[in-house]
Parts: structure tokens; C-alpha cells; sequence
């Protein structure tokens, strides 16, 4: 494959390239590529926003080059202050090393087993002493660590910062010294550890890396990103079902964002869907291909095609129409909304007396499925398809 279809799959879906020029000179040399992408393990299960970087790997694969999946260990131990407004809680050794074990299963049904090479930085960064890392710390200055966005944000709200955050780029870098990464993928939030990594690599007298930046996936309600605390992903683990129906309850605009950062169809294919689309198609239609799609890369074909199944009995044989109203609710004081708050304020019953009577008589149901509890609480960032009686329906985005 020449350069320029090769660099045209790289770059989709991509937030960033530094330096571009650097990567097509390497490419040129048409030996593969060290490309290094690292996952802290402080939750038991993936979710697909994980999975943008993970898809990126496997089109490194295809494209022959060699890819290292870092799961960090060590830094899982200092938690990554990324993005963060207060200090993480590290994590114990016994939870990181039970995570990581979930990953390495999860991450095969996208990687290539035979083409994946798992490491973990405690087996370099547990070696070092403690005249070592204090070495590591004189590489970089206080004032080049504010210039992080999170870390600059933190000390001017007089938020504390710890010092040992401050270690947590230096570490990430240094991984890139350890594995001599010629290309290292990361989130956009990511940049600034990216960065440090081609730093330590140039003192150490190394090529200095690539670095890809992919973007943040949005959440199921199209607004934050994707995040199991927000309770608006979708689980790598989730059953066919469960996974099916989150992906048709996207909205129609952020099902290209899905298919670009998600899908492995050729952007061709893609775009032929919009033109489709925009000509009349139902896009509901060309949501039900990316749904199997994603299904079937969990799962199995069979799954994807029982999953789909699946919903056509549960939505479109009840005859819930295509087109609804879309509401944004705000959570209360606790940080939720009950489902009787929500039918009432969503319109769909005259008050909450009047959704609790609808609630015991079966007439309630939330994406298909019918609500028997009166008290049930809906969370911040949960999207779903809210039906009372045989008429009234509202999509409800809480947040």
C-alpha cells in the first residue's frame, strides 16, 4: 500500500499528528513501526470510547507494524490527575493487577493476539530505586508542569495538586523511552504526557516519537464524554442486547461520529450511507448496520442478528413511532430524577400522583421494557425511550 493511502487511514478519525512529516519519513522506510498505546487499569471493564484508540491499533496491525499495548500498572498506583479537579485516589496493587487481567481478555476481541504485545510498566519502573525517580523528577521543572492545562486550572483555584501527580507525565514518558515507541497514541487530553514522552526520548538520544491524538467519544447523551460515573456508555462486556439498543438510542447526528471513530467500514461506505440519508433513507436503517457491526465485534454475527431481532419485537412491532420528542431533564438535589418527576415533567403524565397510578397498572416502560418500580431512580447522563400508555412517548436525556 502506497503512502498516501496509508497515511489517508491514519489520519481518519484522528484529532491531531505531531509530527506528520516525521511518521511519513518513517513510513518510507518501510520497516515496522513501534506503536505504543498505554491504558491505566483502574476500572474493571472497557467501554467504547476506550476503543477509539484500540480501533487505531488494529489499523497499525493491518498495516503491518507492531503494536504495544501498555496496561499501567505502575501508574494506575499514582492515578492519572488527567482532566481531574482534585487528586485521584490511587488504587491498590491487588485491584490494578485484577483489572488488568480483565483488559488483556477484552482488548483480543479487537487486537490480533498473534500481533499484540502486552507489557506492563511496573516491570521497568518497579526496578528503578528511589535516587532513580528522583533523577526522573530533575528532568522537568514545577513551572513546565503548570503549563498543563488541569494542573494550571488546579493551582490558580487553589485547588492542592500532590507532588507525586507531577511524576505521572515523566513515568508515561519515560514508558516511551523504555519500549523505543516510534509512535505513541493517546486521547486529546493526553498531549501534554504525549509530549514529554518525545522530550525524554530526544534526551536520551532516540528518534522521538509520533504522537496521534484521537478524540474523546461522546457519551450516549451526545454532550459528555463517554464515562461509566456518568452512566453514559456503552460496556465493551455489555450483553447483545443491552449493547444493541444503546447504539439505536444515539441521536441521528452522532451516529457519524460513531461510524468514523467506531466502524470499521471504509469511509466510502460511510459517506454513501449520508448521501442516502440526506436523499430520504431512514437513518434508523443505517443505524441498525453500525449496531450489528459493533454487536458482532463482541460478540458474535448470531448475537448481532438475535439482538436485532431483538428490538424490532420490542420497538417497532410496539409501534413506537420514529419520531418523538427529544427533552433534556435536569437531576435534583441528589443527582438523579424519579421516574414519576421525570414522566411529569417530560409531559407524559398530568402530575406524579398521576404516573405512579400508570406505574402500577404496567403502562409504563422504559426502552421496551416495562417499569414495575414506583420508586426507581433514573441517573445523570442516561438517555432512553420513555413510553406511557399506547400513545405518549418521549426520548429523555437526564444531566
Amino acid at each position: 500500500m502506497d503512502i498516501k493511502a496509508v497515511m489517508e487511514q491514519v489520519r481518519r478519525g484522528a484529532e491531531e499528528i505531531l509530527v506528520e512529516e516525521e511518521l511519513i519519513e518513517k513510513l518510507k522506510k518501510g520497516k515496522p513501526l513501534r506503536i505504543k498505546a498505554g491504558f491505566d487499569p483502574t476500572a474493571p471493564d472497557l467501554h467504547l470510547g476506550h476503543t477509539v484508540l484500540i480501533n487505531k491499533l488494529r489499523q497499525f496491525q493491518d498495516l503491518g507494524h507492531e503494536v504495544i499495548f501498555l496496561i499501567g500498572d505502575f501508574t494506575g498506583m499514582i492515578g492519572d490527575p488527567t482532566g481531574k479537579n482534585i487528586t485521584r485516589k490511587p488504587l491498590t496493587r491487588e485491584a490494578v493487577l485484577e483489572n488488568a487481567k480483565s483488559y488483556e481478555h477484552q482488548v483480543f476481541k479487537i487486537l490480533d493476539p498473534q500481533k499484540t504485545t502486552i507489557v506492563f510498566n511496573s516491570s521497568w519502573m518497579g526496578e528503578k530505586s528511589a535516587a532513580e525517580l528522583i533523577q526522573l523528577a530533575a528532568r522537568q521543572t514545577v513551572a513546565r508542569m503548570l503549563e498543563r492545562d488541569d494542573f494550571e486550572k488546579r493551582y490558580k483555584g487553589g485547588q492542592p495538586i500532590a507532588i507525586h501527580e507531577f511524576l505521572y507525565p515523566l513515568v508515561q514518558g519515560w514508558d516511551s523511552v523504555e519500549l523505543k515507541a516510534d509512535v505513541e497514541l493517546g486521547g486529546t487530553d493526553q498531549k501534554f504526557n504525549l509530549l514529554m514522552g518525545r522530550e525524554l526520548q530526544k534526551q536520551e538520544g532516540q528518534a522521538p516519537q509520533t504522537i496521534i491524538t484521537m478524540p474523546i467519544l461522546e457519551g450516549l447523551d451526545g454532550v459528555q464524554k463517554m464515562s461509566k460515573s456518568l452512566n453514559n456508555y456503552i460496556g465493551v462486556s455489555d450483553a447483545p442486547d443491552e449493547m444493541f439498543g444503546k447504539i439505536m438510542s444515539v441521536s441521528d447526528d452522532l451516529m457519524w461520529r460513531y461510524y468514523e471513530l467506531l466502524s470499521f467500514k471504509p469511509m466510502d461506505e460511510v459517506e454513501g450511507f449520508k448521501r442516502e440519508v440526506d436523499q430520504g433513507a431512514n437513518p434508523r436503517d443505517t443505524k441498525v448496520i453500525l449496531a450489528k457491526e459493533i454487536v458482532a465485534r463482541f460478540h458474535s454475527e448470531a448475537d448481532a442478528n438475535k439482538a436485532e431481532q431483538s428490538f424490532i419485537d420490542r420497538f417497532r412491532k410496539g409501534a413506537i413511532p420514529d419520531e418523538m420528542p427529544e427533552i433534556e431533564l435536569s437531576c435534583d438535589d441528589e443527582g438523579g430524577l424519579a421516574i414519576a418527576n421525570l414522566l411529569k415533567q417530560a409531559a407524559l403524565t398530568g402530575s406524579t400522583s398521576d404516573a405512579m397510578r400508570m406505574i402500577r397498572q404496567g403502562a409504563v416502560k422504559i426502552d421496551g421494557n416495562k417499569v414495575e418500580d414506583t420508586k426507581l431512580r433514573i441517573g445523570s447522563g442516561e438517555v432512553a425511550v420513555y413510553q406511557v400508555g399506547k400513545r405518549k412517548f418521549a426520548r429523555v436525556m437526564v444531566k
